[in-house]
């Protein structure tokens, strides 16, 4: 019987080894996000060639400090002319598409992704966001932040600005800063994150993406007055000399350029002007410290950081007031939802118009009381300036706001100065506010 007991005894022992050995193996390892496409820098514009502006410090990165690069265009410039052949709409955008991947490619980038936008030609972010389906637009964004996990994003300037004022250019640093905050955020396209049935077979669902956290984004601007942006973050000489090629990175940029054949139509002077000029790039937000004029990479280590909220939408109960609608009231609330409403300190509000041309100033009179309320306005305008429509006088409900659409016509003798236009708003005999918009008197060849 002992002899039974023992051997039923080690016969259990080993039943039991085995049931917690099975329960103690090991899973596989988590599959790794595809390194192929994790980037440093991320690089977001609205057209092929916009890469040009930043290229020459962007080349040196990729050579010199070894950093992958990758570049979103969130239109593929359907639009404007052909200097290279009468190819136009549809099949300029293919042309485009592949003059920028030769352009890029020239000094080093390797992935590039183009996305549906179609390009607007005119100068509100509004409009490029409202035909291209701001939804779809960061969907595709925030896809695409996530696969390349970039630790900087460089991106066009989210404000209007007198320049080439590219409502595309302004959309995408928009779309960009966006994404910025939204790519670490689970709840933000949850399909993108959730996790793959069965990654091996066809027939599946769930993207398999991992959150990620980019730790700085970084603007620049096509601004005609380049010197307001002196100081507000890091900037680097195009005059350095590439080590492999012995020659300028600007010589590189124009080469770069030089693919771009169907936009083409710089003189020699402009051309080296604009590839000459320093790389000017405008500090938007750090996660990880560092200084606005530090380097880029100051305080950037290779470890992913973790979500961080920005502050978001935050509204102002009980009051009455008056400001510039359209894209500068969007911005206004863009900055601050987004911390980073320094941006509002580089310039004025500004527009641009041609002598005798039309300039369209929205008006926003916002009522966050519980009772209706009488507005005027009051403008302030140059000698021989217009203003459509004359009315002065506004009735505003409750918990409601009032658009006010001006048409405004500057006077010939104005050409080439820059004027200032202010309109005051008062209710009650109190003052609520006053609006100042600079407006430089001369065309860019954009419809504004």
């Amino acid at each position: 019987m002992r002899l039974r007991s023992s051997v039923c005894l080690c016969v259990l022992l080993l039943v039991a080894s085995a049931v917690l050995g099975a329960q103690n193996k090991e899973a596989p390892p988590n599959p790794e996000p595809d390194i192929r496409y994790k980037v440093d820098v991320l690089v977001v514009v609205g057209h092929p060639d916009d890469d040009i502006e930043v290229a020459s410090y962007v080349a040196k990165l990729i050579e010199q400090e070894h950093k992958k690069v990758a570049v979103i265009y969130t239109t593929r410039g359907n639009s404007g002319g052909n200097a290279a052949g009468l190819e136009q709409a549809s099949v300029l955008s293919d042309v485009r598409e592949m003059e920028a991947r030769h352009s890029i490619g020239s000094y080093g980038i390797t992935n590039a992704w183009f996305l549906h936008g179609a390009d607007v030609p005119g100068g509100d972010v509004l409009h490029s966001l409202e035909v291209w389906g701001h939804g779809q637009a960061l969907d595709e964004v925030v896809r695409l932040v996530r696969l390349t996990r970039p630790e900087v994003i460089l991106t066009w300037l989210p404000n209007y600005v007198v320049g080439e004022n590219h409502e595309d250019h302004q959309g995408a640093g928009v779309l960009a800063t966006e994404a910025f905050d939204a790519a670490a955020n689970p709840l933000v396209f949850p399909e993108q994150v959730s996790a793959p049935r069965n990654r091996l077979t066809i027939n599946n669902y769930g993207e398999g993406l991992r959150t990620w956290q980019p730790k700085k984004i970084y603007y620049f601007s096509d601004a005609i007055h380049f010197d307001f942006f002196k100081g507000h973050g890091p900037q680097y000489p195009a005059s350095d000399i590439s080590p492999a090629r012995k020659i300028p990175y600007s010589q590189i940029a124009a080469e770069a350029w030089s693919q771009y054949k169907t936009q083409n139509d710089f003189t020699d002077a402009q051309l080296k002007e604009f590839t000459e000029a320093p790389v000017r790039l405008i500090w938007g937000k750090s996660l990880v410290g560092g200084t606005p004029t530090g380097d880029v990479f100051e305080g950037i280590k290779s470890t992913p950081i973790a979500y961080v909220r920005a502050r978001g939408y935050e509204p102002h109960p009980g009051t009455l007031s008056m400001e510039l609608g359209g894209p500068w009231a969007f911005y206004r609330l863009f900055w601050t939802a987004h911390n980073i409403e320094h941006l509002a300190d580089l310039y004025s509000p500004e527009a641009q118009v041609a002598p005798k041309d039309s300039l369209w100033v929205p008006l926003i009179i916002r009522n966050d009381t519980e009772t209706a309320k009488k507005v005027t306005l009051q403008p302030a305008l140059p000698a021989g300036w217009i203003q459509k429509p004359d009315a002065q006088t506004y009735i505003v409900g409750p918990q409601d706001s009032y658009a006010v659409q001006l048409e405004i016509v500057p006077s010939q003798s104005h050409k080439d100065t820059w004027q200032t236009l202010t309109w005051n708003a008062a209710s009650d005999g109190q003052k609520i506010g006053a609006v100042t918009l600079r407006v430089d008197v001369a065309g860019n060849g954009l419809p504004q």
